[in-house]
């Protein structure tokens, strides 16, 4: 959840504001946490460090299914001179349905996972290096603020972005090898380019048609991956920080 989008200047300066009283240039209050607080704090985060392990696991669900459904697709391009490469060209489509599942529970797990990077951040890592919570830095505000009206952290294609940064560029570039590997070497050596493109030819759909759309689809899953990385790195920089969190 973006600093900016959890207090503004006007909020979080002390003299802010036409209506500011003679006392507007003193700090504000510290606010100090009972003990009772403080374990409060404790629990909420192993709660919140529990519901991103577990949405983490599904991430790597997905990301499994992936990997077999396209070993199921070699094996049977592969299995035999015969066989044809279009089991190489269908798992495609299977592997965008778990790129959009994965991203979808990419952006459940980025919300639990930032309230964490939030807390540690603010809370335990300042109580641990000088004993000072920082509660005048009014971080709380921004988490409390996510509690009240949760949304996600990161848009769609940010989670897409990120997932093939992840895993699937490389589950994609396999799938693309493989293809052009089936066309060049198997069953024997191909002589020409026409000679690849016939073998390439998947009923009335030309093979030229599939090598094209096949350059698109993988310049497009690179440009996205390169778009989500680009975008978190300014992200972090306007937050001084070499990475984004997502939140704060």
């Amino acid at each position: 959840m973006g600093g900016e989008a959890a207090l503004t200047e006007q909020e979080t300066s002390p003299n802010a504001g036409p209506n500011a009283g003679p006392d507007a240039g003193l700090k504000p209050e510290r606010k100090t946490l009972s003990a009772s607080e403080i374990t409060a704090v404790a629990h909420l985060y192993r709660g919140e460090v529990y519901r991103s392990t577990i949405w983490r696991t599904r991430l790597d669900t997905t990301t499994n299914w992936a990997v077999v459904t396209l070993g199921v697709a070699l094996s049977i391009s592969f299995a035999s001179p015969d066989s044809s490469p279009l089991p190489l060209v269908l798992v495609g489509v299977l592997i965008l349905l778990f790129l959009m599942l994965e991203a979808r529970r990419y952006r459940y797990f980025n919300v639990w996972r930032a309230r964490c990077r939030w807390m540690e951040q603010h809370f335990y890592a300042p109580m641990l290096d000088d004993g000072d919570l920082h509660l005048e830095d009014r971080w709380q505000k921004t988490l409390s603020q996510d509690y009240v009206t949760p949304r996600y952290h990161v848009t769609l294609m940010t989670a897409v972005g990120r997932r093939i940064r992840s895993n699937y560029l490389w589950i994609l570039l396999i799938q693309s090898l493989a293809f052009a590997g089936k066309l060049a070497v198997h069953p024997t050596a191909v002589e020409s380019w026409d000679d690849a493109m016939t073998r390439a030819d998947v009923g009335p759909v030309p093979g030229e048609v599939l090598v094209v759309a096949g350059v698109i689809y993988i310049g497009a899953a690179a440009g996205m991956a390169l778009w989500s990385w680009r975008t978190d790195v300014a992200r972090g920089r306007q937050r001084g920080r070499d990475k984004s969190h997502s939140m704060g």
